[in-house]
């Protein structure tokens, strides 16, 4: 399996969390620069959810924006997304996969060292990880496992790590230092008066910093 490469900045659009319509919030991020969008609406019902992602696909695609749907690998499918990310009470990363196919992507949330070493021997094409930090956007999240997690999990495996959790920008330089290949932010961009230009600045940021890694 070719190795998924990942932007830096992975935004994941939560509609409960936003004040505008969801089109209208993904556009601005997609000008901004965001190449990588999740759509979360644990609130939907599965025909508000294909509708939702089917206008969302429409709207990305033709920019070159990557969107993944959150749980439902047959709505990703349906809606011609990019990929699918599943939890820990979702289905399976294989069941998932056998629902998208080979073509589209698949994302798996992992809490623990358990979950990882199960998340790096399946067909998943990336691996998040968190929380890293205390964050809001849960109701019962999990406890928090640090940057020193992804630390020890990176030698597993070279798939992507995403991690999640309580990431500000302030935070996420560290967090790639920390050896994770992406940062999945929610509320410190949809939080922001404009969502757009505080996405930018995660991009410039992290741009910058794998030019000094690089130099």
């Amino acid at each position: 399996m070719k190795r998924l490469v990942l932007p830096r900045l992975y935004v994941i659009l939560d509609a409960g969390l936003l004040n505008v319509p969801e089109a209208e919030c993904a556009q601005e991020l997609a000008d901004a620069g965001v190449r990588l969008m999740q759509y979360r609406n644990k609130q939907a019902s599965a025909g508000e959810l294909f509708e939702s992602s089917k206008k969302l696909v429409s709207l990305l695609f033709p920019l070159k924006v990557s969107l993944v749907v959150n749980d439902r690998a047959d709505v990703a499918a349906l809606a011609g997304a990019d990929g699918v990310h599943v939890g820990q009470e979702d289905l399976g990363v294989e069941e998932a996969r056998r629902v998208v196919g080979a073509a589209r992507f698949v994302g798996v949330s992992t809490h623990n060292l358990e979950q990882f070493r199960r998340a790096a021997v399946s067909s998943a094409n990336y691996i998040a990880v968190g929380p890293i930090f205390a964050t809001g956007t849960k109701a019962n999240p999990d406890p928090v496992v640090g940057t020193q997690f992804i630390r020890e999990v990176r030698p597993i495996t070279d798939k992507p790590i995403v991690a999640i959790g309580g990431i500000t920008l302030e935070r996420a330089p560290e967090i790639i230092e920390s050896g994770a290949d992406s940062v999945a932010v929610i509320s410190d961009i949809l939080g922001s008066p404009e969502p757009g230009m505080r996405a930018r600045q995660y991009i410039d940021l992290l741009e910058a910093g794998n030019r000094t890694a690089a130099g």
